[in-house]
């Protein structure tokens, strides 16, 4: 992956490892969770086109709504109530297990419909190895309720929405404005999730510490994620973004412990051990730009003349385009540029 890839990586990694500290935050505060993921929602679709109307590319949408509609949907609408249904039935250990399939998904979903997306025998082994480490990480909850199927059922249907989403994204939206894409997704989403909000309104108004943790939740752990996953997709892949389901509980367990005064225990740190070594394996088995050393002072150079992160020029004393790389850029420029730099211009 290029630099910026990676960055995007790490970022998601980070900002998807942290809602549910603040999800927790908002319940124990008297918000209902129709009325959390359509706050959410409602607060980062706002964002979002009004920082597209202003660029001026609301416009290339025109065409793409039905692909728009369709990705707000299953990456959006569809699984936060479902996985909200499934963990009042499921452990919390469990429904992170079948979260954490997302990446398998994406890599059988490849072999029929992104043949440029199929796994090769080292990526399909990380998939493997981290989906072991998130097992060991989280655990396995061994009580047996009557009522456990249909919740597990729910959050593997979230789980097929999480993995239908990129391939959608990739294939039919991934060159246009993330915000403007990000914003009509979540803008459908928020139609969708409007009725189930109204009907669980609350008697009483959410505390403040409430209030707070939605405005996190939609102005970071929506709005820019979302921009940043977008990002990320354009660059390195839906198969290579999805991986940052195993990462996400890493962040979560560091974060008890830091916040919570967890201790983790021996199936903490191999769990942990494991998700690195899968997703360093599932993301190419390669280390990220600037940590190898170079050679006489000289960046490696793709392999392919369109690689992600790289930039072509043409010279014409030279037989072929020159590569030269694409600067990383950090997640405000992403957010207000849209992720290519080019500000307000969209002819860039």
């Amino acid at each position: 992956m290029s630099r910026r890839g990676w960055f995007a990586f790490a970022a998601m990694s980070s900002i998807w490892g942290v809602p549910y500290l603040f999800i927790k935050i908002a319940l124990d505060g008297g918000a209902p969770p129709a009325g959390v993921a359509f706050a959410r929602v409602v607060l980062a679709a706002v964002v979002l086109l009004v920082l597209a109307a202003r660029a001026g590319t609301l416009a290339p949408l025109r065409g793409r709504m039905r692909w728009v509609a369709l990705y707000g949907i299953v990456e959006i609408a569809l699984p936060f109530p479902l996985i909200a249904f499934g963990e009042q039935r499921l452990p919390s250990s469990l429904a992170a297990i079948l979260i954490a399939s997302v990446p398998l998904m994406i890599a059988l979903l490849s072999l029929r419909f992104a043949g440029a997306e199929r796994p090769t025998a080292t990526r399909m082994a990380g998939l493997l190895i981290g989906f072991a480490g998130v097992v060991t990480l989280v655990g396995v909850d061994v009580s047996h309720r009557p009522g456990e199927l249909p919740g597990a059922l729910a959050v593997l249907g979230a789980a097929a929405g999480y993995a239908v989403g990129p391939l959608v994204l990739k294939r039919h939206l991934v060159e246009l404005d993330p915000r403007a894409t990000m914003g009509a997704s979540l803008a459908v989403a928020a139609g969708v999730l409007a009725l189930p909000a109204a009907l669980t309104v609350p008697a009483h108004a959410p505390s403040a510490g409430a209030v707070a943790s939605i405005v996190v939740l939609g102005l970071l752990c929506t709005a820019l994620a979302f921009v940043i996953f977008n990002v990320l997709i354009a660059e390195a892949g839906p198969a290579r973004a999805s991986v940052i389901t195993y990462l996400n509980p890493v962040v979560a367990v560091g974060l008890g412990v830091l916040l919570l005064g967890e201790q983790p225990d021996s199936g903490t740190v191999a769990g942990l051990l494991l998700v690195l070594a899968g997703s360093w394996l599932s993301t190419g088995g390669r280390l990220p730009p600037g940590i190898v050393p170079r050679v006489r002072g000289r960046q490696p150079r793709p392999a392919a003349a369109d690689a992600p992160g790289w930039t072509r020029t043409s010279n014409p004393r030279l037989r072929r385009p020159v590569l030269y790389p694409v600067e990383l850029r950090g997640p405000a420029t992403i957010l207000a540029t849209g992720g290519d730099g080019r500000g307000a211009d969209p002819s860039g």
